[in-house]
């Protein structure tokens, strides 16, 4: 026994020697003395927790922002010189910001919780020669574990013995169908689903029994190791995050530059420092955008409300936008494109070929003929007597059963077995009445070194029936029934040539014999059907695609995105379902094995990735590697999965759906949005949804920055001038953070607009704020200034009093800030058009109600008293609010002039891989 268990599979050596690698006996087990030893030195089989973040450092980290440093320092400095009212207001906005953030990002990571739970069951072990059932998290390795049908495997395991074993290792693997486990050693560069000597930790034993030696535990099984990856792999940020922050440095370093600038010329000028540090903190203010943080916040909120009712659960805000960027959707097939229930699609019998309807295993479909010119007719005259011999093999060889609950069907038992069931059930075939009146008397189960499995049946004649590969039955048959029913040779030729039409659709086929018994016989052997077997016919089956699942993709590829399929099944059956789904760029399907991913080099896949369209018989760390890849390459990645061999690519991509239905707890808990109808489709409509919300976002930033702008401006001026500042602190948190969140948050419910599907994806690479926005921004600012410092000057010269002057250029900015906002909204792209097309007031309520709010605030801002003496403003007469109206008139032009070089729907560069084509 090696000293400390190195992470490795054992598939590639013979069963005497694993058992000499782990010092263990299959017909004793290993003693308790062996087992405490193994305790100390492997500790237990289950997977550690990692601890959560306290609530408090969760909290506290959401002050981490450079924005925020600048408020926190003013506040202190503030609170410093007895300036107690401004240090709190500025002290609360950064509160209100930090609660906001913390209410949405407080949920906990249970990923790897989730992965223990997979792992933690009841198992059948042998020690000291006993059977004992034991707690899998007691198991060491060495332990020698009994498997039997409906048990969950509790760690990785090398078969010792098989009999008809069959594992569903879909969650891990990909795999759409059991897999028939062996016990020969295979190739060491074999892949992980095609490993049929080992059974690993968290799959479940659907037929058949075996018994296996415990080769690793806890974090060295494949779900370890997978969870390991996990805790390794830091969160990515999103687009918006990593675009925010880099603006949040950008203005970091320019507002200290300017308040530093502004301080020291205002020294030079022989101001008091008490002053300009007023001026500078005035400054620093105006220009950091106090409400922007919340406004994102709300925005990627009403997105998430809008997405869950299309079926999109977020689990994470800034995901809502990295789906609307997503460049490449990487979806696992099983169960996410597909239907994960098998489906009789072919049938050939009697040398006929049938066409069957329906998907899954609902009863609704019809069996049809199909004709030489590729057209299907229904039978006139009931069903052909092979097709229904050959539908009866299905039923009766067959161990699983249908189950209904509610209108939801589905299998106990064998999903290739179900789906023969179903296709029997749409030629009026019940399972139920045949069974009572061809009562079974004997059975072979299927063995993986035969290939089939054959029932003996009762009757006027006893009959045998048998199902199996093409091969192992084939070798059997003499003859086959014809279409007239009557016996004839078997034709080899026609037969293979049916067989290969059945394996280019990439349906999986199996072949169907009968024999008759011996009057009195109630017993068989593999002899009796070694021989003299009689064909019946072949079905064909596949895991069907949802056909809301293709429309989907045509709408993802119509919106320039690209959809990969990445599974672990066989590279047929996965080339099949992309080309019936339309996932291919060129004429074929481009399609690589894991084999061939594995030997290339990071160039070569980088390549591989860019250029293929299905990857098969991919293991989980390849497909963390392809999501890297694409990564690499500049791509935004949406991968959907459902397993838990999902999990570490689902926590790499930019943003990871799981299946919130028929997915594991692993794939849930590691995504950053659940699909609550497990649709393909919802994917679709959820990036229609992120695309709106940064729409939105653009909208809410050409709003808010001209402000920041243009007071940034007047401040900068001022203090340069040695003139009275036009607007204090406090008034500027005022308009940066009660005004700005009013006329701003209705921005965020806005509807999509017209055509935003048919537009590529945005440039991930693009700035948040790019060069058009920025003139629009300039502009804007430029207006503003001269509104503010033109507004309070003249106020000032002609009343005297400065608290009147700056109230009334505050109610000014407001004024023109209503034409503005109206002209870059869903409304319409100016006034005027806005006045051409009334209808669209209807379509946005909200920011009538947000105008409306806003100027009812601004009433109380400046005509209550107690707003008086907090903010220094005074109440306003009659005339001077009719001044205060005059701005909005220039602004109109100046709207037109800002929607010509900037447009409000946004023109963003495309990805710059579809500038090629």
């Amino acid at each position: 026994m090696p000293a400390q268990l190195q992470f490795r599979s054992y598939h590639d050596l013979t069963s005497p020697e694993v058992t000499k690698v782990f010092d263990s006996n299959l017909k004793t087990g290993l003693t308790a003395e062996e087992v405490a030893r193994r305790y100390e030195t492997y500790g237990w089989n289950q997977l550690p927790v990692k601890p959560g973040r306290p609530a408090w450092l969760g909290f506290l980290l959401q002050f981490n922002q450079p924005l925020l440093y600048i408020l926190l320092i003013a506040g202190g400095v503030k609170a410093f010189l007895g300036s107690w009212t401004n240090a709190a207001v500025i002290w609360g906005v950064t509160i209100i910001n930090a609660v906001i953030g913390y209410v949405q990002e407080a949920k906990a990571e249970g990923a790897i919780a989730s992965l223990a739970k997979a792992v933690t069951t009841e198992t059948t072990v042998l020690r000291e020669g006993q059977t004992l059932r034991i707690p899998s998290q007691d198991l060491v390795p060495g332990d020698v574990v009994l498997l039997t049908s409906g048990d969950k495997v509790p760690a990785d395991l090398r078969l010792m013995k098989t009999r008809s074993l069959q594992i569903d290792e879909s969650a891990l693997t990909g795999e759409s169908v059991p897999v028939d486990k062996s016990i020969q050693p295979l190739p060491e560069d074999i892949s992980l689903a095609e490993r049929t000597n080992m059974a690993y930790a968290g799959s479940f034993v659907t037929f058949g029994q075996g018994t296996g030696i415990v080769v690793a535990t806890a974090d060295t099984t494949e779900v370890g190791q997978i969870s390991q990856s996990m805790t390794q792999r830091v969160n990515l940020s999103t687009p918006l995050t990593r675009k925010f922050a880099k603006f949040s440095r950008i203005l970091l370093y320019g507002i200290l530059a300017l308040a530093t600038l502004t301080f020291v010329i205002g020294l030079g000028q022989g101001e008091s420092w008490i002053y300009m540090f007023e001026a500078a903190v005035a400054l620093a203010v105006s220009a950091i955008p106090e409400g922007l943080p919340a406004v994102v916040t709300i925005t990627l909120a009403i997105g998430v409300n809008r997405m869950a009712r299309r079926h999109a659960i977020i689990r994470k805000l800034p995901a809502v936008e990295a789906l609307g960027g997503a460049t490449v959707i990487c979806s696992d097939k099983t169960g996410t494109l597909t239907e994960n229930q098998m489906t009789v699609q072919a049938i050939y019998a009697g040398g006929e070929h049938y066409e069957v309807s329906g998907s899954g295993y609902s009863p609704k479909g019809d069996i049809r003929l199909t004709r030489r010119d590729s057209s299907a007719e229904p039978f006139e005259d009931g069903l052909p007597p092979i097709l229904e011999e050959c539908l009866i093999a299905g039923v009766l060889c067959n161990d699983s059963q249908l189950k209904q609950t509610d209108d939801t069907w589905s299998v106990v038992g064998d999903p290739t077995e179900g789906a023969l069931i179903t296709a029997a059930a749409k030629a009026s075939l019940n399972q139920a009445s045949l069974a009572a009146s061809r009562s079974r008397l004997d059975a072979i189960p299927f063995e993986s070194q035969y290939q089939y499995m054959a029932t003996l049946h009762d009757g006027v004649v006893p009959v045998i029936y048998v199902k199996g590969s093409v091969e192992s039955l084939t070798s059997r048959c003499s003859q086959m029934i014809g279409h007239d029913h009557q016996k004839t040779v078997l034709d080899p030729v026609q037969l293979e040539k049916a067989v290969e039409q059945m394996a280019e659709q990439g349906l999986r086929v199996l072949a169907f014999a009968k024999k008759e018994a011996h009057a009195h016989q109630h017993s068989i052997d593999h002899e009796d059907i070694e021989t003299d077997l009689t064909f019946l016919g072949l079905q064909g089956m596949i895991d069907p695609p949802r056909p809301e699942a293709i429309a989907a993709v045509h709408a993802c590829q119509s919106a320039g995105i690209q959809v990969k399929m990445i599974t672990g099944d066989h590279i047929a059956t996965a080339r099949t379902i992309a080309h019936r789904m339309g996932i291919q760029k060129a004429e074929q399907v481009v399609a690589f094995e894991g084999q061939q991913l594995a030997r290339m080099d990071d160039r070569q896949l980088a390549q591989a990735v860019e250029d293929g369209d299905v990857f098969a018989r991919v293991a989980p760390t390849q497909k963390l590697r392809l999501v890297e890849a694409l990564q690499s390459k500049g791509e935004v990645v949406a991968m959907t999965g459902d397993g838990v061999n999902d999990a570490p690519a689902l926590k790499q991509a930019d943003i990871g759906t799981a299946m919130g239905k028929g997915g594991t707890e692993v794939a849930r808990e590691a995504a950053d949005m659940l699909l609550t109808d497990d649709n393909f489709a919802s994917v679709e409509a959820a990036v229609e949804e992120g695309r709106t919300v940064y729409q939105n976002l653009r909208k809410a930033i050409a709003f808010l920055l001209p402000v920041n702008g243009g007071e940034s401006m007047t401040i900068l001026i001022s203090a340069f001038l040695a003139r009275d500042l036009p607007i204090l602190s406090l008034q500027i948190l005022w308009l940066n953070l009660i005004n700005s969140l009013t006329m701003t948050v209705p921005l965020a419910f806005e509807p999509k607009s017209n055509g935003l599907m048919q537009q590529p994806p945005r440039n991930p690479n693009e700035p948040l704020i790019t060069g058009r926005l920025l003139r629009r921004i300039l502009t804007v600012s430029l207006f503003n200034w001269i509104l503010i410092f033109g507004i309070f000057e003249w106020a000032k010269s002609t009343t005297g009093d400065i608290a009147i002057a700056r109230t009334m250029a505050i109610q000014a900015l407001v004024f023109a800030r209503i034409v503005y906002l109206l002209s870059i909204s869903q409304l319409g792209i100016s006034l005027l058009s806005v006045i051409r097309h009334r209808s669209k007031i209807t379509r946005a309520p909200i920011l009538i109600v947000g105008i409306v709010a806003a100027v009812a605030l601004q009433f109380i801002f400046s005509q209550w008293s107690v707003m008086n003496t907090l903010f220094e403003t005074a109440p306003l007469a009659p005339e001077q609010w009719l001044v205060c109206l005059l701005p909005m008139l220039p602004m109109v032009p100046l709207a037109i002039f800002a929607n010509f070089i900037d447009p409000p729907q946004g023109k963003a560069v495309a990805h710059p891989r579809l500038n090629m084509h």
